[in-house]
């Protein structure tokens, strides 16, 4: 159970252990001269704004040897629109649409260029889709 906001430090640990967060990105292993990174993912948490001025983005990447239990909390349904983004070897989402048209126009009003657009269930559910996870 969630502690009292009165206790602080100790719902800072729970919040650490315990939301909501929209999966944007999953990376392979990657093996350097000394050791090899586990495979990862990261989860968008939410956003901090002021006067619909996105300030500060919350990501948070976890190791998928984590001893964190994660669950699938919502599919993207059949139809939504992925915005995606390559970067690096890596793809990450930018955004989830309702349709082409609300996806088009969000790129036209955050300014991503070179974004591009999957709709959901015609490609591979394989990749960093926006399944909300729950921690």
């Amino acid at each position: 159970p969630k502690p009292p906001a009165r206790f602080t430090k100790k719902l800072a640990a729970w919040e650490r252990s315990n939301g909501v967060g929209r999966l944007v990105k999953k990376e392979p292993p990657r093996a350097h001269q000394t050791w090899t990174a586990p495979a990862s993912f990261t989860l968008h948490e939410g956003n901090f704004s002021s006067d619909g001025v996105i300030l500060v983005t919350i990501m948070r990447s976890h190791s998928a040897d984590s001893p964190l239990v994660f669950e699938v909390a919502e599919e993207p349904k059949p139809g939504q629109v992925r915005v995606l983004l390559d970067f690096g070897g890596n793809t990450e989402l930018l955004h989830l649409a309702e349709s082409i048209t609300a996806a088009e126009l969000w790129i036209a009003r955050e300014g991503y260029r070179n974004a591009r657009l999957e709709i959901v269930g015609t490609a591979d559910s394989d990749r960093a889709g926006g399944a909300d996870l729950a921690a």
